[in-house]
């Protein structure tokens, strides 16, 4: 059953859509970098060498932040150096030709956004239909000061999606060729995408629900203790009916996620995601994919090689998530 935004085709989307976000079934993702130094960039080599491999075992998507400025954040203070996230995407790309990239999130109130229509059509482009366009508020306030943002965040979000969305449709109507030559003092970027390039909301980018069903082409949020997500997911599906005609788009959730060597080890809470070994974590995304998640974003971390983690996803999870039932989000 498609989950195609109202108004659109599931043929409309780039490749990227059917492979992550309406496979029919529970995908999972990777956060990248895999391996992060407090302090330090990412190893090239290594990255690269992990996401080939997360692509070998049928990982459908690698993902990365943006950070523009490495503020120190969190109760662990990480401030890992984090890359540009198209260029890093890119390289990713390159490494693991059968997999999806994706922002969670591009900061758009800190992005023009035909600046960052340009790079994402580019990536999009050079990878294929790879790109998934997740877009964030930010925050960190910091930055805010920094980038000497005029307006509200949540103000600017609104306005910059809208231009973003009409610089990347594969075909302009009236209204978004108005809305560009505005922007531009007469001038339409070219040449379109080919298709549509999805574009989710990830957390609430300081935006009601009503206006992420509406707008959006779906929604990524934060892993909550089960009960909870499921309350959420009940609140989108409401919103899809009253703002979105009932359209059906894909809830994405993220998980931070120790995969423990013992298989037998039970599910501990951990800061937004879970401790487990694989038999309560397959446990948990057979009931996760129940509730109509389409996509889990894994954040690996914990004192285990991440090497041995992913290997273990590939080879133990993976093959099982085709027989794990997604319910309607």
């Amino acid at each position: 059953m498609s989950i195609a935004p109202t108004g659109c085709h599931p043929a409309d989307f780039s490749p990227a859509y059917a492979r992550v976000l309406d496979a029919g079934r529970l995908t999972l993702g990777l956060m990248t970098p895999l391996v992060r130094a407090r302090g330090q960039p990412a190893d090239l080599a290594r990255e690269t060498a992990l996401a080939a491999r997360a692509g070998q075992l049928g990982i459908a998507a690698l993902w990365t932040r943006d950070v523009p400025l490495i503020i120190p954040q969190g109760s662990a203070r990480e401030a890992a150096v984090l890359d540009d996230p198209f260029v890093w995407l890119a390289a990713l790309a390159m490494a693991a030709p059968d997999v999806a990239v994706g922002t969670a999130a591009a900061v758009l109130p800190l992005r023009h956004p035909l600046h960052l229509a340009k790079a994402a059509w580019s990536l999009d482009r050079l990878s294929g239909g790879r790109l998934i366009l997740g877009l964030g508020s930010g925050d960190r306030p910091e930055e805010f000061a920094a980038f000497g943002l005029g307006a509200a965040p949540e103000t600017l979000f609104r306005d910059r999606w809208m231009l973003l969305r009409a610089a990347l449709a594969p075909e302009r109507d009236a209204g978004a060729r108005a809305m560009l030559l505005e922007a531009t003092g007469g001038f339409i970027p070219s040449p379109a995408p080919p298709w549509r390039i999805p574009m989710l909301a990830v957390g609430t980018a300081r935006q009601s629900l009503q206006w992420i069903a509406a707008n959006a082409d779906g929604w990524a949020t934060y892993h909550r203790e089960e009960a909870r997500q499921q309350g959420r997911i009940a609140l989108w599906r409401r919103a899809l009916i009253d703002r979105a005609r009932g359209a059906r788009k894909p809830f994405v959730q993220s998980l931070a996620l120790e995969l423990l060597a013992d298989p037998h080890a039970p599910a501990e809470p951990l800061e937004l995601g879970l401790r487990a070994g694989r038999h309560a974590l397959l446990g948990y995304f057979e009931r996760m994919a129940g509730l109509g998640v389409a996509h889990m974003l894994l954040h690996l971390q914990g004192a285990r090689p991440v090497a041995e983690q992913l290997e273990e996803l590939g080879a133990e999870l993976v093959p099982r998530l085709p027989a794990l039932a997604q319910g309607a989000a």
